[in-house]
């Protein structure tokens, strides 16, 4: 990823207020489906993140399978730590 990412947080709010990387954007998993248009429309590349990576790859998939330049960042604390 050559541009600065917007990074989405899928974990649920109550995760995401114990803790969070400066900066993202709280969308839980069980929410994205249903808020598709708004994940687009933020300036992209996106990338993902979540507690350990495994629900971030879901979203990860499902966006990149709709065209959206996004990619799996893994746990919070990990990409809180490249940041």
């Amino acid at each position: 990823m050559s541009n600065f990412p917007t990074i989405i947080d899928v974990r649920t709010h109550a995760e995401y207020s114990g803790g969070h990387v400066a900066g993202s954007v709280n969308i839980p998993l069980q929410e994205i489906a249903s808020r598709v248009e708004e994940v687009k429309a933020f300036a992209q590349p996106i990338l993902f993140c979540c507690a350990s990576g495994m629900r971030s790859g879901q979203a990860t998939q499902y966006f990149q399978s709709l065209g959206v330049d996004c990619e799996n960042g893994g746990g919070w604390m990990e990409v809180n730590g490249r940041m």
